[in-house]
């Protein structure tokens, strides 16, 4: 009975990685071109943004559930630190522009929430949602190449680290280069 129990679940865990897997996004790969409703209900919309800003773009599986509100508020709490940089946070998930709008309200968010009902982003930056919802962030350069990937599922400040040593290597690298780039 337990060995029929794993392969169904195994089953399962399978088709929900294949579904949101279909076209996933790369390093070095172009930043799709979307658009998107914020916690005001206000459109965002990518490609009018690409050229203006570097992006840390990261998807999370829940409005207000433990690991995520970390993950946000640790986002929050280093945005001086992005700002100084150039970079413009975003978050993504399925929620609803009104669970985002009281998230951002009550754990006092600074950036952009943008809601993903039908999983559209979600699926063409390829993160697996389902089952085993996945966490994950993307730093997007000036250009709109998506130049850096970080996943955790249960460390959520991990991806804060992680993107903020990225780009203040990046910037050192842009700033030690004779054009500047």
């Amino acid at each position: 009975m337990r060995k029929y129990l794993v392969i169904i679940c195994l089953t399962v865990m399978a088709f929900t990685y294949c579904d949101a897997q279909s076209h996933p996004i790369d390093v070095g790969s172009k930043c799709p071109l979307f658009s998107l409703q914020d916690q005001d209900g206000k459109t965002f919309n990518m490609k009018d943004s690409i050229g203006n800003n570097i992006f840390v773009i990261f998807f999370y599986p829940k409005d207000a559930s433990p690991v995520c509100t970390k993950e946000a508020c640790t986002f929050r709490d280093s945005m001086d630190f992005f700002k100084e940089m150039g970079v413009q946070v975003i978050g993504i998930n399925q929620g609803d522009v009104k669970s985002h709008k009281k998230f951002q309200e009550d754990s006092h968010l600074t950036y952009e929430l943008l809601s993903d009902p039908d999983k559209t982003v979600i699926k063409q930056f390829g993160v697996r949602n389902g089952l085993l919802d996945q966490r994950v962030a993307f730093v997007v350069d000036i250009t709109g190449q998506i130049v850096f990937e970080c996943s955790s599922t249960l460390d959520g400040a991990k991806h804060v680290r992680e993107a903020l040593a990225f780009v203040r290597q990046m910037k050192k690298k842009q700033a030690g280069s004779p054009t500047g780039n």
